[in-house]
């Protein structure tokens, strides 16, 4: 069938010259009919990378002194042959995979012991990572998603597993452009059959931080906008976009040879949201009934159920799927949701297809994990993921705590720590001068930052604005989004000018100097599967006000006065149901405590700043889950 041969291009430089041939493209079925299997065979060779530059030996010969090369496999096809090579550690007694690209230490520095901190560090069991996402920061970012896959990998990576990020190449024809120009174009390149046609993709690639980051390029990705849309609403052929990603991120393992030999088969997936949800669909219905992946596995890592990539059903031949897998992906939209009488509802449903194929999900927190199993956080998939609640974990997200310090931040004018807080006050200074209210050190100060839409709560803040304006109190706001909440940004500020600030846009050294010059953080927000801004408010001493929902829930400690010790115990407050009237309870008594009870206040602040959300934290969390996706066979044969 044809739109189960997805061409690979076989490297010969990977090839010992016995077998060398000319490349050629072919479907990756090919290679398992009239197939001849070789043993095992140690050959001494240097690696070469097909990468120009970049990528942890990736250029040049890329020798691994002491390490010999062995042929894994030969399988042989009339004239074709197809080699994999994999580097062999000279005897030392202890079984663990060298990351290729670091540079090996000798023997004297082994013996003494300069490496011992570091390899506490690492993990027991290393294993090779694909984490395919539709945005990673820096390269790309809308939000947590990017935050996530682009901080995760290098934790694990530090971790010493093998790490590979795959993400769309965009070009924006802006200066953004530039944070690509790190990145070589790689040799290698693929067809895809999807939508009808033969795709051809290429990649490149960069080695950073100890991570492989591919970028898969393809004229779809060169576009004004963001990485879904433009200022007239998302882009009509997100859906091709996408599956053009999951095809290569597929193909990528098996094809590119960074560092000198390909990730292989046996590797982790990991999908994150709608945008890669068709790997895993992928993995079951085209690759492992030819034997490619069978020792795969693939975990789901939900960031907002909200969006699940849904298109209208006759999409499906599109995707490149075999027929009988319709049912995979397979959505109907209940009567109440149809558009007209004549609306059958039906539907294909990428996430959907993600669910019912994966072998672990995970959600980035765990209060998240328990709302998308109810009605209410399910968005139409709860009672299919309460099927599967046995294998679905929360981990809270980690921040990066060298960009959020406020001990050397670049962004704020003074810098303070937890032993000592007096510079806080100063940057709570600079920021009211800054933004041209009132300089008032005693003042509580309040501040909001994020999107401007009705799942961040706005419209319970423009509801509360009017009394909130009635205490003694300091309002600052930071955010873009919905055109009319962005109106009432600035009226708002013209009716209360000696109370109110509100910036229309995104600027991040402002909001770091907004996190350290705010004495209370407001997030009434709908629902938040992790939520960042609490956790960097409660790092720098700003105690978070939030609705309690979500990741919100997880990681803010309501406040308890009466707790041992003399200063209370809890991070902060939290209130539900979500409202104008519990929000503002919420409030007042925060800013009661802030300026009745000084050393309870001080505690707040104390115990946020010492909790640890580091992304070391929760890439030991991943490696659990990993361990469980390995413990049975693939959830889909």
């Amino acid at each position: 069938m044809e739109s189960l041969q997805s061409p690979l291009l076989l490297s010969s430089k990977l090839l010992p010259s016995s077998v060398k041939k000319p490349v050629l493209e072919v479907g990756f079925a090919s290679f398992f009919n009239q197939r001849r299997v070789i043993r095992s065979v140690s050959v001494k060779r240097s690696v070469v990378c097909s990468s120009s530059k970049g990528g942890g030996g990736g250029s040049g010969s890329g020798s691994q002194d002491g390490f010999s090369a062995t042929l894994v496999n030969s399988e042989k096809k009339d004239s074709l042959n197809s080699v994999g090579l994999r580097l062999v550690p000279p005897p030392s007694g202890d079984d663990e995979v060298i990351n290729p690209h670091e540079k090996l230490s000798t023997q004297k520095e082994a013996e003494t012991g300069d490496s011992e901190g570091e390899d506490k560090r690492k993990a027991k069991v290393t294993r090779n990572i694909i984490f395919v996402t539709s945005e990673s920061a820096p390269y790309s970012k809308t939000g947590g998603l990017g935050d996530v896959c682009g901080s995760l990998p290098i934790a694990l990576a530090a971790r010493g597993h093998r790490v590979m990020v795959v993400s769309p190449r965009y070009q924006n024809g802006t200066s953004s452009d530039k944070i690509f120009s790190g990145a070589s174009k790689l040799e290698c390149s693929i067809k895809v059959h999807c939508f009808g046609r033969v795709q051809e993709v290429s990649f490149f690639h960069e080695y950073r931080a100890g991570v492989d980051w591919v970028f898969v390029d393809h004229p779809s990705y060169h576009r004004p906008g963001n990485p879904y849309g433009d200022a007239y609403g998302a882009f009509g052929d997100n859906q091709f976009r996408f599956t053009l990603l999951c095809h290569a991120a597929c193909e990528a393992p098996l094809v590119l040879p960074l560092g000198g030999f390909t990730y292989g088969e046996k590797c982790l997936f990991l999908v994150n949201d709608w945008h890669a949800g068709l790997v895993p669909v992928l993995l079951a219905a085209k690759y492992r009934p030819h034997g490619v992946y069978k020792d795969a596995r693939s975990v789901l890592v939900i960031h907002n159920l909200a969006h699940q990539g849904v298109e209208p059903a006759v999409t499906y031949n599109n995707l490149g799927l075999p027929p009988e897998w319709y049912g995979a992906v397979e959505w109907v939209f209940p009567t109440w949701a149809r558009t007209h009488a004549l609306d059958t509802g039906q539907a294909v449903n990428t996430l959907k297809g993600a669910v019912v194929t994966v072998d672990r999900i995970l959600t980035v927190s765990k209060g998240y994990a328990w709302e998308i199993t109810t009605p209410e956080g399910g968005y139409g998939l709860h009672e299919l993921l309460t099927s599967r609640k046995a294998v679905i974990n929360g981990i809270t997200n980690g921040i990066d705590v060298s960009e959020w310090d406020p001990s050397s931040d670049e962004h704020i004018p003074f810098h303070y720590s937890i032993d000592d807080l007096s510079a806080k006050v100063l940057c709570k200074i600079a920021l009211q001068k800054e933004l041209g209210l009132p300089i008032r050190p005693d003042c509580p100060l309040i501040g909001f930052i994020g999107r401007l839409d009705y799942q961040k709560g706005i419209d319970v803040i423009r509801l509360a604005t009017p009394e909130l304006m009635r205490e003694d109190v300091q309002f600052v706001m930071l955010g873009s989004g919905n055109p009319e909440d962005e109106e009432w940004m600035r009226a708002t500020e013209s009716t209360y000018k000696e109370k109110f600030r509100g910036w229309v846009g995104f600027n991040i050294p402002i909001s770091h100097r907004i996190t350290a010059g705010c004495d209370i953080l407001l997030m009434p927000s709908r629902f938040e599967p992790c939520g960042l801004n609490q956790l960097y408010a409660m790092r720098y001493g700003a105690v978070p006000v939030v609705h309690g929902t979500g990741g919100l829930r997880d990681t803010v400690q309501n406040f308890n006065p009466d707790a041992p010790g003399g200063s209370g115990e809890g991070t902060g407050w939290t209130f539900s149901p979500l409202s104008k009237e519990t929000m503002l309870a919420a409030l007042r008594v925060a800013i009661s405590t802030y300026r009745e009870n000084k050393p309870s206040w001080e505690g707040l602040m104390k115990r946020g700043m010492e909790m640890d959300y580091t992304w070391d934290k929760a890439a030991l969390q991943y490696e659990q889950v990993f361990e469980w996706a390995f413990m049975d066979p693939p959830y889909v044969n």
